[in-house]
């Protein structure tokens, strides 16, 4: 598979700055092929994983056409890091720990105790995880699940868990570790904002484009996310400071706590009977994000530099192996010290010139294009952009410390996109004269200016097919020439949306294990920003739930603010009905499970005073758009 049918060749802009990459770039250094097929057991036989209705979730083969040359439509550096992100299989890491690597974004990692197995960052999805555990077992034995870790709060590093384990394991005594916070920081990212993040994710990782040669071919920390069943269950045990250890199954762990680095809830783990150290997503063969583009906290690149030297210092003597939960690990003590002191240079040196550029009164625009970084790290592989990168990072250390507005009063109230681009449009001489100017920019492949410049024919006139059609060229040829797996997918899948209509969103990860675990106090925010305040504004709505084994909570719709206080006490309000039932009850009524008459019905709540105002109260939330536009107003 090439692309999508609609795409076209690379031009020779793209041809020669691609071609330029192989010269300047040390592509004779193959050790990471070696190590990324070090420890090689087998993969599996059946190469597409399926959900119980048969739908594929992820395909072992999608991404063999990287086996090929690299083609003018792909950046040589991020072709040769697709490759090595697509090697697929079970791995061993040092006796006893091995991984399953290339069936989701991330890996799976597995610890062998005294009765059975660790298992570490479960993927996505429970189907891909169930087939990485399948494919342990075929070469290990059938040994029971004794333990799972989540090294962090995302979901490629929890959702597969009930591939793994069932809540019955769980209830015999199965431990689930994870640093502080994890369930809060887990449900909250993938509640709050989760239909926003998951439609720029869709782009992130080029979710809807065919791969190949002029489409998907990864998206840098690994190939793509699988789009099965993502489950969470709660951690058990809680890892709360550095130097905690824990034993699970005769397994020797010591942690370092990192929050606030690549996730707000993360750590590392260090394996002293094997001289491993796990990084978790603190130190992979790429620059990692500061920001990623599907949106999220802005990270702390000060921070995420401290806590790498404190794992040199803490483990950098007693560890032979560094391994991560995405890409390959390193060997070798002298190695791996190298690996974490580079690694930990490339987000020190971004936020401390990024810093000194700023107090300088650069804007953040201007930061991300002065910004070089030293050639020492640069000619080391896995600092490089293929994740995150050095423009869209400086961005965000600004972002951190200074917030969106530059300083520039110019920029302090501009009109919104659509009102801005009829006005840039008219002020340029109109649709056909701005596009006879870009397509002499195209010809001269000055494609970023095009993108720019046609943006704002679009955002006037969406309807204009010749303006879409020029920009949906010049994005794919930045897509071709993009040596940042995310960036490449962001202008591919904006490219093919301009082209044939929004493609949707594959991906829901607010599924009902994940807002299961949503506490009470985070299920009624998660409904406060759903109002749909100038719709409810003269609204005033007080309803109390008076929950069995439990305190009462009062919930107010005011001025278009929907409030909730536990208890009762002064802050709280006479309500307009009293509803009584259990917690388990009021839960199926907040997601929507059961129709809270229905209960009444079944003898499962009583209401008493105006029953009307609970209905009128969740006919002021508005549902959000999960495959909103991007590419058009």
């Amino acid at each position: 598979m090439t692309g999508n049918e609609h795409s076209r060749p690379a031009e020779q802009g793209i041809v020669r700055g691609n071609e330029e990459v192989l010269r300047r770039l040390p592509f004779d250094d193959t050790r990471d092929f070696d190590d990324a097929r070090r420890g090689y057991m087998g993969t599996a036989e059946e190469t597409v994983v399926r959900d119980a209705e048969g739908r594929t979730v992820w395909d072992l083969e999608a991404y063999d056409f990287l086996q090929g040359d690299c083609p003018d439509t792909a950046n040589p550096s991020l072709w040769r890091q697709s490759r090595l992100a697509a090697e697929h299989g079970l791995f061993e890491v040092v006796e006893g720990i091995y991984q399953v690597r290339g069936f989701d974004l991330s890996n799976m990692t597995v610890v062998e105790g005294q009765e059975g197995i660790l298992v570490i960052d479960p993927l996505i999805s429970a189907e891909t995880a169930a087939a990485a555990l399948a494919l342990y077992r075929a070469h290990r034995g059938a040994r029971p699940v004794t333990g799972v870790l989540y090294t962090h709060s995302h979901v490629d590093h929890f959702g597969g868990v009930r591939g793994v384990v069932t809540d019955a394991d769980i209830a015999r005594g199965v431990p689930v570790v994870a640093p502080v916070g994890f369930l809060k920081h887990a449900v909250s990212e993938n509640v709050y904002a989760g239909t926003a993040m998951a439609r720029r994710a869709a782009y992130m990782y080029g979710a809807v484009l065919p791969t190949g040669e002029r489409g998907q071919i990864g998206a840098g920390l690994g190939q793509a996310t699988s789009t099965g069943s993502v489950g969470l269950i709660a951690p058990t045990v809680d890892v709360t400071g550095t130097g905690q250890t824990e034993i699970v199954d005769g397994i020797r762990m010591v942690f370092q706590l990192t929050p606030g680095t690549e996730a707000p809830a993360e750590l590392n783990i260090h394996f002293p009977d094997h001289g491993a150290l796990c990084m978790a997503e603190n130190a992979t063969h790429n620059l990692h994000n500061l920001l990623t583009l599907r949106g999220a906290e802005v990270r702390d690149p000060r921070e995420w530099a401290r806590y790498l030297t404190e794992a040199v210092t803490l483990f950098g003597a007693v560890t032979d192996v560094a391994f991560a939960s995405h890409h390959w690990p390193v060997w070798g003590r002298e190695r791996v010290v190298q690996y974490l002191s580079e690694q930990r240079d490339v987000y020190a040196y971004l936020h401390d010139q990024t810093l000194r550029m700023l107090n300088l009164g650069y804007t953040p625009r201007e930061i991300a294009e002065e910004m070089r970084m030293p050639p020492a790290l640069e000619r080391a592989w896995h600092t490089h952009g293929y994740y995150g990168s050095v423009s869209h990072n400086t961005k965000a250390v600004y972002q951190r410390y200074m917030g969106w507005f530059d300083g520039n009063p110019a920029h302090l109230w501009e009109h919104p996109p659509v009102e801005s681009a009829t006005r840039y449009v008219e002020f340029m001489g109109g649709a056909d004269e701005v596009l006879r100017r870009a397509r002499e920019s195209y010809a001269r492949g000055d494609y970023r200016w095009v993108v720019q410049v046609v943006d704002h024919v679009v955002f006037a006139d969406p309807g204009n097919a010749a303006a879409r059609e020029l920009q949906a060229d010049a994005l794919e040829q930045l897509g071709y020439g993009s040596e940042n797996g995310t960036w490449r997918n962001f202008y591919l899948t904006g490219a093919m949306e301009l082209r044939e209509g929004p493609a949707g969103t594959p991906t829901v990860v607010a599924s009902p294990d994940v807002l299961r675990a949503l506490t009470l106090d985070q299920l009624f925010d998660s409904l406060a920003i759903r109002v749909d305040g100038p719709r409810c504004w003269d609204a005033d709505i007080c309803v109390r739930w008076n929950i069995t084994a439990g305190d009462p909570v009062t919930l107010r719709l005011r001025n278009g603010v929907l409030t909730h206080v536990t208890g009762t006490g002064p802050a709280t309000s006479e309500p307009d009905v009293r509803l009584t039932l259990d917690e388990e009850s009021l839960r199926a009524v907040l997601l929507g499970v059961t129709p809270l008459p229905d209960l009444i019905e079944q003898g499962r709540a009583t209401a008493e005073g105006d029953l009307t105002k609970v209905a009128e109260l969740f006919g002021h939330l508005a549902d959000p758009d999960p495959d909103f536009a991007i590419v058009t107003p």
